[in-house]
């Protein structure tokens, strides 16, 4: 098969024809993926902001169709289109029998530990044990959802991680009320989903941050009301908030430094949300007494804090109702020979979301 192969970490992906699919064991399934998005997580893969273990394919936003089951399997039949959850809910463990299936830890790691595609022999390793960087995927039953077969491959995969990361962490992790004050740091395929779920939970005042002119205009297009430059948003926050601060501050860059000024711009009693991804040894700070005094909830949000057995659903219902804009979330349809040109342009801030498509 055609997959994409890290071999060493801050290295180009490798591009291969002769890996191999294992599977599917019990409780497995393979899938033929059509289409698999380009998320900012793949480049933390790749450049060793997120460890992972090597050799591994990468690509964890995909969807595709069931091509065959194992035994014990029952949640999906061959011939199911799914999309893929790269952090599965097993279902049984305290967090997801306590409301909390996105940190569940037992799925993950029943996909993580066992290699299902094969090089010249050796076992492979997929990114969170989920590979999409590939023709054909062997993961387990559990992190397949299915959807109904008239949505686009290439919609549904962004569905995977980005959109439910990015729209869960304003719906579900900080609850973004009516009429509400928001602000976003960082205006990426994370961040206009952030502000597309601002926009769906009736926030009055949505601003976007962001360096570049090019992504400020396309977050206008998403639903923020104002979008400015770093230097320019006290003077945002005095105008809009009569300096008091916003109801909810998003981060969505993963950075030390963003992370901070997102905690910076909540007002006392606020929200800041962090969404991005930053390295282990990065770290953030904070006096003990500001922590007291401002009462501010400093908030991680882990794949939007969403139960992707029915978040999947529910995202897709709302493209279907015209309130989530699925198709301007796509800045460029790629083979997967280009996904190292791709990756370069996602760190240069050049494109929102690539999609690797599939024949």
């Amino acid at each position: 098969m055609l997959g994409a192969l890290l071999r060493k970490t801050g290295e180009k992906l490798e591009i291969r024809d002769d890996l191999e699919a294992i599977g599917p064991g019990p409780d497995q399934v393979r899938v033929r993926i059509r289409a698999t998005g380009i998320c900012h997580s793949d480049l933390s893969f790749q450049n060793g902001t997120i460890p992972v273990p090597l050799p591994s394919v990468l690509g964890h936003e995909g969807a595709g169709e069931v091509i065959a089951v194992g035994d014990g399997v029952t949640n999906v039949s061959e011939g199911d289109h799914v999309v893929v959850a790269w952090s599965p809910p097993c279902g049984g463990c305290p967090f997801c029998l306590g409301g909390q299936p996105n940190l569940c830890g037992t799925g993950p790691m029943q996909a993580a530990m066992n290699p299902s595609l094969r090089l010249e022999g050796n076992p492979v390793f997929g990114n969170a044990g989920t590979p999409t960087f590939v023709e054909e995927t062997v993961i387990p039953a559990i992190a397949t959802v299915p959807i109904a077969k008239d949505v686009p491959m290439d919609l549904a995969s962004l569905i995977g991680c980005g959109i439910t990361t990015g729209v869960g962490a304003a719906l579900n992790t900080a609850r973004v009320e009516a009429g509400s004050s928001v602000v976003v740091f960082g205006c990426g395929g994370v961040g206009l989903s952030i502000i597309q779920g601002a926009r769906i939970a009736g926030a009055s005042v949505i601003v976007a941050v962001d360096r570049l002119d090019a992504k400020l205009e396309i977050a206008r297009r998403f639903g923020a009301t104002h979008a400015v430059k770093p230097e320019d948003l006290q003077d945002a926050k005095t105008t809009l908030t009569a300096r008091d601060g916003f109801d909810y501050a998003f981060e969505a860059i993963g950075l030390a430094q963003t992370m901070r000024a997102a905690y910076d711009a909540a007002r006392r009693g606020g929200k800041a949300i962090i969404v991005g991804v930053a390295r282990a040894d990065e770290m953030v700070q904070f006096s003990g007494f500001e922590l007291f005094f401002q009462e501010k909830a400093l908030i991680g949000s882990f794949y939007g804090s969403a139960d992707v057995r029915t978040e999947f659903k529910r995202l897709l219902d709302f493209w279907r109702a015209g309130q989530l804009d699925l198709e301007g979330m796509i800045s460029q349809r790629i083979s997967l020979d280009q996904v190292n040109d791709a990756l370069a342009q996602l760190e240069a801030g050049e494109v929102i979301r690539s999609v690797i498509e599939f024949d």
